[in-house]
């Protein structure tokens, strides 16, 4: 059945989808994954999942297809990326719907999440008019040398289910802006949401068939993408685990690959900050999206001085969220994704209040919902200290000065984000400047990024900043170097 738009009109064709992948349009797959709602458990839909055969015709197609779209002026492509923009932007009650079903996304987040992926597109659009033509000058007589940027080819972009749009669209835009060809696979948890939405909105805006394709199922399905010949390079998000196994993968075909991983999260306050909006801003990094982002806060340093007002008011925000059904209009925090994350997230807890924090907040919830937790004296090396949560677990760590905050942010092997509630920006930086982390937000939480912006990890957290603005033209593109040399030059034989 056509789920029907806002006015009553018939706005995705969800029935072309059932048993089908995207290749060159639509086609069935040689088998199917069901895409099921968090909180119920009840099917949406099943996706058709290529086998090895399919995936490789795909990647055939698609080299195929991208040497015609690299070959279309740069304001062709950027239009085609505009228009995408504007139809995810147009789409998006009927699109976020699918999020809160698929992915258990409240309502509000799902709207935020189309919106940056809306951005992204639009962003991607600006790289395709970029310049990036430089001269070099020679040492030979007689000759102009120039490099300039080109696509690297077929891409293979693989992504997560906590933001299926926005970490979807931040890879799959650049990569078509710099003339490749895509071929996209969206983690289990979010076949639709996470894939088959955006190849209706790029199908629609006009990428030419065999340029982008979507690719459902797990990891025999990314391992083919990455080791298909024709996919030059590859872009991972995902977990730390996953990610040195398709690192190695594409290392082993000499493929360029960037990878953003997981993170455990600094935030630092220190004593000439406002306890109660440093703490609001430390819920909102813990408990958004119940905790389930890369980019959340994991651990809270705070200063001894400020702990106790700091603590109140993060419990007195913890407790007052509202845990529910994501499809309520109300609801603050939905559920975990499943119950393989629901009960690692139960063991860390217990097994860090075993080795001595505190759990300060008193509510419960049966899964697939897990409470806002608010944890204190979480001691140094404690799952709830060392390990990425994952859930909204706020683990407080209480300091003494500046110096062991910035120890302890930096006794990680996550390098992701970190973030400084400071009483003048001065200060901020200047801790910021000794922190460990690719990304570091003065004033603000962790829970940032924007599209121009380089986005990246140290670490066990990737291999660098490999998205936004130019750090997308470095990673889906390279080099060509061309000299013209004029009259040709002599030689001995």
């Amino acid at each position: 059945m056509e789920h029907e738009g806002a006015h009553g009109q018939a706005v995705l064709p969800v029935a072309s989808w059932e048993g089908n992948f995207f290749g060159a349009g639509w086609q069935p797959g040689a088998s199917g994954l069901e895409s099921t709602e968090v909180v119920s458990g009840r099917k949406l839909l099943t996706v058709g999942v290529p086998d090895a055969t399919q995936t490789a015709e795909t990647a055939a197609r698609a080299a195929e297809a991208q040497r015609e779209w690299w070959s279309l002026p740069a304001e062709s492509r950027a239009e085609v990326l505009r228009r995408a923009a504007g139809l995810l932007t147009r789409e998006r009650e009927e699109l976020a719907g699918w999020l809160v079903a698929e992915s258990g996304a409240v309502w509000s987040k799902a709207r935020w999440e189309l919106g940056g992926g809306a951005a992204e597109l639009a962003e991607a659009a600006e790289l395709a008019l970029l310049d990036t033509a430089v001269e070099a000058e020679s040492t030979v007589p007689g000759r102009v040398a120039g490099a300039h940027r080109v696509p690297l080819g077929v891409v293979g972009v693989i992504t997560p289910w906590n933001m299926p749009v926005l970490l979807a669209t931040r890879s799959v835009g650049p990569a078509l802006a710099m003339g490749n060809a895509v071929l996209l696979k969206p983690d289990p948890n979010t076949p639709v949401s996470g894939g088959m939405l955006l190849a209706h909105v790029l199908r629609e805006a006009g990428v030419p068939d065999g340029v982008f394709a979507v690719l459902p199922g797990g990891a025999e399905t990314a391992g083919a993408i990455i080791d298909a010949p024709e996919v030059a390079g590859v872009s991972f998000t995902g977990s730390t685990r996953a990610g040195r196994e398709v690192g190695r993968r594409a290392g082993a075909g000499l493929k360029k690959c960037s990878l953003e991983l997981g993170g455990n999260n600094p935030f630092l306050v220190t004593e000439d900050a406002e306890p109660k909006s440093a703490a609001e801003a430390g819920a909102w990094g813990s408990f958004i999206h119940s905790g389930q982002l890369c980019i959340g806060i994991g651990r809270h340093l705070v200063h001894r001085s400020v702990a106790d007002d700091y603590l109140h008011a993060l419990v007195e925000r913890a407790e007052s969220l509202v845990v529910s059904d994501p499809h309520d209009p109300n609801t603050q925090v939905g559920p975990i994704i499943n119950r393989t994350q629901h009960d690692r997230i139960t063991s860390i807890v217990s097994t860090s209040v075993e080795a001595g924090a505190r759990k300060l907040t008193s509510r419960e919830a049966a899964a697939p919902y897990y409470p806002p937790t608010v944890l204190t004296d979480v001691p140094y090396g404690s799952p709830a200290f060392a390990e990425e949560i994952f859930g909204p677990v706020a683990a407080v760590t209480i300091v003494d000065h500046e110096s062991e905050a910035v120890r302890l942010a930096n006794a990680s092997e996550y390098g992701l984000a970190a973030a400084v509630r400071s009483g003048s920006v001065e200060r901020g930086r200047a801790i910021a400047q000794r922190l460990r982390a690719a990304m570091v937000h003065i004033g603000d939480q962790t829970v940032n990024s924007e599209p121009r912006l380089p986005f990246g990890g140290f670490g066990t957290s990737g291999n660098g900043g490999g998205f936004g603005g130019v750090a997308s033209v470095e990673t889906f593109s390279t080099w060509r170097t061309t000299t013209v040399t004029e009259p040709g030059r002599p030689f001995v034989f």
